[in-house]
């Protein structure tokens, strides 16, 4: 049940590291005044994947930088304020690292989640619904834990070094077709919730990855699949008063 007068905060693409290192800090920057702002009436934050543009945790070693964000959610942490993380595409080596330091539990797969008598059905969307077996053979490749342990005999100024490189050409290359929506038939995690109600209720769908700020009604005419949009043009996010569901954007000066 949740708190009176608290809210839960949905957040998810931030895809820290990228386009460059003075664009990613300016961002980070503002994820902070973001989560300074809403901290005061948080009862919950879900942080749903695509944090980092790449992250690697070495036995010894994470990348370098995004000490304001990491910071920040220790304090709010430390303040009591529960924290939740979804690896996505870009940071699904994510390993222990938050769970050890910040007490930040890290979720891989979607959860279902009930807030009030709503039930909520929670992940990044990447590998859901139909097509794009290209994607999701190579995700499988990369959660294998043999070619994890691979990876990690690499030296972190090579493996990083590589694995940001190949970042940089995936994104130049989906920059020829950007993100948009065009209709609901063709919104294929849209067309994953619906099948989803097939079998069983959910009043909302919050997913990440599609980098288009979305709030559609599904097929049942009651349900509803949010996307929560990203943070590199649109600083979208999502709150659940406790009663409804609101995409909102972060303006400030």
């Amino acid at each position: 049940m949740l708190a009176t007068g608290k809210k839960i905060y949905f957040a998810s693409d931030f895809h820290l590291g990228v386009p460059t290192r003075t664009a990613s800090l300016e961002r980070e920057r503002r994820i902070v005044r973001w989560l300074d702002n809403v901290r005061s009436d948080a009862g919950a934050i879900y942080l749903v994947g695509d944090v980092f543009d790449f992250w690697f945790e070495y036995k010894t070693v994470v990348p370098k930088g995004y000490v304001r964000l990491l910071g920040k959610l220790a304090e709010l942490r430390d303040a009591g304020i529960p924290v939740y993380f979804f690896t996505g595409n870009h940071d699904m080596w994510m390993f222990r690292y938050l769970e050890d330091e910040l007490d930040i539990p890290i979720y891989r797969q979607p959860i279902q989640c009930e807030f009030n008598g709503k039930r909520f059905f929670i992940g990044h969307g990447d590998g859901l619904g139909p097509g794009d077996r290209g994607y999701k053979f190579i995700k499988k490749v990369f959660s294998n834990r043999l070619c994890q342990w691979l990876f990690a005999r690499l030296h972190p100024n090579f493996g990083i070094g590589l694995a940001q490189f190949w970042s940089n050409r995936s994104r130049k290359g989906n920059e020829k077709t950007p993100d948009k929506f065009t209709t609901k038939e063709r919104e294929w995690l849209y067309q994953y919730a619906n099948r989803k109600l097939e079998t069983e209720h959910y009043d909302y769908f919050i997913f990440g990855h599609r980098h288009l700020p979305l709030d559609l009604t599904l097929e049942n005419g009651t349900s509803r699949y949010i996307n929560l949009g990203e943070w590199i043009t649109h600083y979208s996010y999502a709150v659940f008063d406790g009663k409804n569901v609101e995409l909102k954007y972060f303006r400030d000066s």
